[in-house]
């Protein structure tokens, strides 16, 4: 009996010389989390509820807005094919997650499908880039009169915003961040000009309007002629004037299509050789 007493009497002693010591500390370096806060100070079993359920949505979009950011900066050329395999590795990503991009991507019009090819760039004519030009200075034009007539204070604000951003990207020539803020522009004039067909019409032109917006803005000086005229059509737009807004919106389509013409022309020989 006073063998067990002992006994029990070392493992005390033990502990307290120990492990007391240990679990201080960790309890010092370790301090609890703190609870969600509850309206009566009380934590309940549906504040600790949480969705851990991975979406493979996630990956497809990620997937699907890296390749449109890289076709759109012209990391592909038209005409070049987007092998699977390759694309695969390069992005991390599974064949699966891979292909719904790519169908998202050809219902913009930004790849093509080619038989016994599989998918690649299109090529786009300079008579289709004429065409999609024309369109634009009718149905921007309208758009931006429309604006003129019937936006808020908020998206002046915004647009105001968007023209103070791009007057920083002239400086510093980032490709992406120039077709992000004239996106972030027309979105805001689009939304405002209250067709929504005309909104829709331009929407589903994005994609090559973007691609062929990097071609004119490539050209040395076109960026910052471009933000002068968008400062021109937000200070019409401001001003509610919309005849002014009307005719610098289709100045600003020609300007950029005549740069555009040029940047064609640059390539030809390359095409042609």
């Amino acid at each position: 009996m006073l063998l067990c007493c002992t006994y029990f009497q070392l493992i005390a002693r033990f502990f307290v010389a120990h492990c007391e010591p240990a679990a201080i500390h960790f309890a010092a370096t370790n301090p609890p989390t703190p609870r969600p806060p509850m309206h009566d100070g009380r934590t309940t079993r549906d504040d600790l509820k949480m969705d851990l359920r991975v979406s493979r949505k996630t990956v497809q979009q990620g997937t699907f807005d890296k390749l449109k950011d890289a076709i759109l900066a012209g990391v592909f050329q038209p005409g070049d094919r987007l092998v699977e395999t390759d694309l695969c590795g390069q992005l991390g990503v599974s064949r699966a997650s891979l292909r719904e991009a790519l169908r998202s991507l050809q219902s913009e019009r930004l790849i093509d499908f080619i038989p016994n090819r599989g998918p690649q760039i299109p090529v786009l004519t300079w008579k289709e880039a004429e065409d999609i030009y024309e369109l634009r200075a009718l149905l921007e034009g309208e758009a931006a009169a429309r604006c003129a007539s019937s936006i808020g204070d908020d998206d002046i604000a915004k647009l105001a915003t968007t023209v103070q951003t791009l007057r920083r990207v002239v400086r510093t020539n980032d490709s992406h961040d120039k077709l992000k803020c004239a996106t972030a522009f027309y979105d805001v004039l689009l939304r405002n000009c209250g067709n929504e067909m005309v909104r829709q019409t331009l929407q589903g032109l994005h994609a090559r309007i973007n691609f062929l917006r990097a071609k004119s803005m490539s050209l040395p000086g076109r960026t910052k002629a471009s933000y002068e005229e968008m400062n021109a059509l937000y200070l019409a737009i401001k001003d509610r004037d919309p005849k002014a807004a009307r005719k610098i919106a289709q100045q600003h389509v020609h300007n950029a299509r005549e740069a555009a013409r040029e940047a064609f022309k640059d390539e030809q020989p390359a095409n042609q050789a």
